[in-house]
């Protein structure tokens, strides 16, 4: 007897302002699949302006799981994102779908496929004595430490980014290993689907920074500054070191509303993090393996996926 064949799944990925939301919706009208947002920002409540949330009329016209499911509060980890997944993936299944995975959150999708990473805990020892050599020296000297370490992943971080830069030196001065290696050493549970993996990247970056200048501008006008105060008005327990205030825009308008710098000044912060934030997921992207590249600026990209993604399910 032959084992039944695996069930079909299609990740949809790509960097920020890339076009997965549209393109994922007019997917769900045209398809028989269910979508799975892929991102650790959508998944709190009441951060809807500065996420680039779907709306209700969207969410209403092609819904997606794993939107607005914790508070700004609380935490959402790797692991809760595989085991919450590959249960929706298997009751999508069940339902005679395919489930559609759509997002930027990269460390998500390998997880999900190859398996979790064999990272350690934290060590509070640890971490204090490179706190306090960063207090010494600075983040940006200690980013160049782990660049010597780790190049991989010191490339993807900004190298203010005190939060991640500590937890890679961290983890090698716990394991003796790096963080890119323990990735590469995963659980070994690998996702039993039938895998198309479609990574939108685009032809021209400029064009994609354009996108993402008009974006964050756009979000500045729809009122982020308010929905960062209503926010930290609703959980005063929020800080700029928050899960959920790390992301890209939040921490911005948070160091802005403390004065630390203009309104203008918050406008190019913010277009900046966000352009790191898409080098970064384009470098996650170029490290995966059986991706099927296409060009998200492509005039006619809904019709082109459909037809990659018709053919993959025949």
């Amino acid at each position: 007897m032959y084992p039944p064949p695996s069930p079909h799944a299609i990740f949809l990925m790509g960097p920020t302002a890339s076009g997965k939301t549209g393109l994922a919706v007019e997917l769900y009208t045209a398809l028989p699949v269910e979508l799975i947002s892929v991102d650790s920002a959508l998944v709190f409540r009441g951060m809807n302006i500065g996420t680039a949330k779907p709306d209700k009329a969207t969410l209403a016209k092609a819904p997606h799981h794993l939107i607005d499911i914790i508070s700004p509060t609380e935490a959402y980890s790797a692991a809760s994102f595989r085991n919450d997944t590959i249960r929706l993936m298997n009751d999508i299944t069940a339902r005679g779908k395919v489930p559609l995975l759509v997002g930027g959150t990269m460390l998500y999708f390998k997880a999900l496929q190859d398996g979790l990473s064999r990272l350690p805990e934290a060590n509070p020892d640890i971490r204090k004595q490179i706190e306090q050599e960063a207090m010494q020296i600075g983040w940006p000297a200690m980013h160049a430490k782990l660049a010597e370490i780790d190049p991989a992943s010191a490339a993807r971080l900004q190298a203010s980014d005190a939060q991640r830069i500590e937890r890679a030196l961290e983890v090698h001065r716990i394991t003796g290993k790096t963080m890119t290696a323990l990735h590469q050493e995963t659980s070994g549970e690998a996702l039993p689907y039938k895998l198309l993996k479609i990574a939108l990247v685009p032809s021209d970056r400029k064009v994609l920074h354009t996108r993402i200048a008009l974006r964050f501008e756009q979000m500045l006008a729809d009122g982020l500054v308010e929905e960062v105060k209503m926010l930290m008005e609703k959980y005063p327990e929020l800080t700029k070191d928050s899960t959920a205030m790390r992301c890209v825009g939040y921490r911005q308008v948070l160091e802005y509303l403390a004065g630390e710098y203009d309104l203008s000044q918050l406008h190019d912060r913010g277009i900046f993090a966000t352009r790191q934030l898409a080098k970064r997921q384009l470098t996650w992207l170029r490290g995966m393996d059986d991706t099927l590249e296409v060009d998200c600026l492509h005039p006619d990209l809904n019709a082109l996926v459909s037809d990659k993604i018709s053919y993959f399910l025949r």
